[in-house]
């Protein structure tokens, strides 16, 4: 048997004095708790008074600002508390602007930039043109659509970002830029002086087969609807008997603008939009007061997922009216109206004042996310199902939905991105820009051989793209590069052709792709006027699938 040391307690008496520590220790941390609490209670006590809003604020600010454990200046708890508000507002679209994005947001609404006008992306590490904006200074120099921007002065662009040559592009009009191209195996310098730079709204003006004019409208900037006029008036001239406007990928803008381009295809009194602020004011309606341009001119609205805010105002408007066919998917749903407010800050605060709503009472707005930091998804169809959805009736009884975005009158392309496309995205992941980077060096290796803007995309070029992934040690597995070829085949058939024969070509190669584009065609071929799109819709209807009608 152990012998015990005289000061060392028996096992019993160590447990029990073990359990006594503890309670004692427990003791004093339910004393300390207490006294923090009486503290907490008494100071309560002494400055209990009803506090206002104001107050309440100051008082957290000042507590925060003094014993938070990580020190803070006044203006980094200001901005977090400005940002705290808006995101408690569970609103996507009210934010603070700092001053470069109030800027961008500028050039946006005003479609003019001071610059050289390029369109940039970066290639395999480089800055690349994709496109000189026509009219604008690089235009005019001779810079084409490929050309790789290797330095700007004598500055290496090497890793530049697009929005690092951006800003090196950019400047006062007037001042001087000079920047090297490489082209091929040469190299180009030029030296430009920065100049005003319009984005034009309306980017393309073309007469397809059969008499069908087409125009694409990007943006609701400050001169789209004036820009529209002159496209369609010229289009016409061309000999167009009918024309599709094109909204895919519009995301809005300006919603006088909005309002201004319904009124070229309404009549006057007939209603555009109607917007309803806080309760207890009065609604804002917008109503048609001239003629319209071009009554007897058959018209289809294209939209799709991207299509938001003021497209959706002009298709929602030209639907309830029934003076066009919508084609396409369903339209993003941004059925608000926002408010740019100054800031001393230099920002801007961005607000949202009003909904609105379509000509028979639709609003089309999607419900945002619960969670305030989740994006919209737009890989998938945003609307609701026709089961749950509102109902509203046209000037000519046509039924169409509220709820989720503007539902075309026929549906026609991928609600979904195709599940091939799916896979090939999942596989690459992060490495999707060097996927674009390969793509694009193999369409620049097909400038020469290619003998039309038509040219196939054989089994070897693709061959040859995959190879080159690998290279780059990217590539992903085989069988999944081969489900998704027909779509890999299109890109590069597109990329081949912009880049060896330009943008109209690259233009007209995709309109043999395009369904809903197609579709519009075949619906206005022949027609006369709006009522006999509609008309011979119905006609044909018995041979429509059910998913389109």
């Amino acid at each position: 048997m152990a012998e015990q040391l005289p000061d060392s307690p028996p096992p019993t008496r160590r447990r029990s004095r073990a359990l006594a520590a503890a309670a004692l220790f427990v003791g004093l941390l339910s004393l300390g708790g207490w006294w923090a609490g009486r503290d907490l209670t008494a100071a309560s006590r002494q400055t209990r008074a009803p506090l206002g809003g104001a107050r309440l604020f100051d008082q957290v600010v000042a507590a925060v600002a003094r014993k938070y454990v990580d020190s803070l200046d006044g203006s980094a708890i200001y901005d977090k508390a400005v940002a705290g508000l808006l995101r408690e507002l569970k609103d996507p679209y009210t934010t603070y602007l700092a001053e470069d994005r109030l800027r961008r947001l500028n050039e946006q609404i005003s479609g003019t930039y001071a610059g050289v006008g390029l369109q940039i992306d970066v290639r395999d590490g480089w800055p690349v043109v994709i496109e000189p904006i026509v009219g604008g200074p690089s235009e005019r120099a001779g810079v084409l659509v490929g050309d790789r921007v290797v330095l700007v002065g004598t500055e290496s662009t090497r890793g530049w970002s697009r929005d690092e040559t951006s800003k090196a592009m950019r400047g006062p009009p007037g001042s001087r830029v000079t920047f090297t191209v490489e082209r091929g195996d040469a190299r180009v310098n030029f030296t430009l002086l920065r100049d005003k730079v319009h984005l034009r709204a309306v980017q393309r003006v073309q007469l397809l087969q059969n008499g069908v004019g087409y125009v694409d409208v990007n943006v609701f900037s400050a001169q789209t609807a004036a820009e529209l006029s002159e496209a369609v008036d010229s289009v016409v001239k061309l000999g167009a008997r009918s024309l599709i406007m094109d909204l895919r990928g519009n995301p809005g803008g300006l919603l006088e603008q909005g309002v201004a381009v319904a009124e070229l295809f309404l009549d006057g009194g007939q209603s555009i939009v109607q917007l309803r602020a806080r309760p207890g004011s009065q609604p804002q309606v917008f109503t048609d007061s001239l003629p319209q341009r071009w009554p007897t001119l058959p018209l289809a609205v294209l939209v799709d997922r991207a299509s938001a805010s003021a497209s959706e105002i002009v298709a929602g408007a030209l639907q309830d009216h029934d003076r066009a066919i919508v084609l396409g998917v369903t339209s993003f749903g941004k059925g608000s109206a926002q408010n740019v407010y100054p800031l001393s800050s230099g920002g801007a605060l961005r607000l949202t004042t009003a909904r609105w709503y379509t000509p028979v009472g639709r609003s089309i707005n999607r419900p945002a996310p619960r969670d305030r930091d989740a994006e919209f998804d737009d890989s998938a169809e945003v609307s609701l199902p026709d089961t749950i959805r509102p109902r509203f009736r046209t000037d000519a009884g046509r039924t169409v939905f509220g709820g989720g975005g503007i539902t075309p009158d026929v549906i026609v392309g991928d609600t979904t991105t195709p599940m091939q496309v799916q896979a090939l995205a999942r596989a690459m992941g992060k490495n999707a820009g060097a996927y674009r980077d390969a793509l694009a060096k193999q369409a620049q290796l097909q400038k020469r051989t290619m003998n039309g803007p038509g040219d196939p995309v054989t089994p070897a070029m693709l061959d040859a793209l995959y190879a080159d992934l690998v290279s780059r040690r990217v590539a992903p597995p085989r069988f999944i590069f081969d489900s998704a070829s027909p779509w890999i085949s299109r890109s590069l058939g597109y990329e081949m052709t912009r880049i060896a024969f330009g943008a109209d070509a690259d233009f007209v190669r995709r309109t043999q792709d395009d369904s809903a584009l197609q579709r519009a065609t075949e619906l206005l071929q022949g027609t006369r006027s709006p009522r006999d799109v509609f008309a011979k819709l119905e006609q044909r209807a018995i041979d429509v699938p059910p998913a389109i009608r």
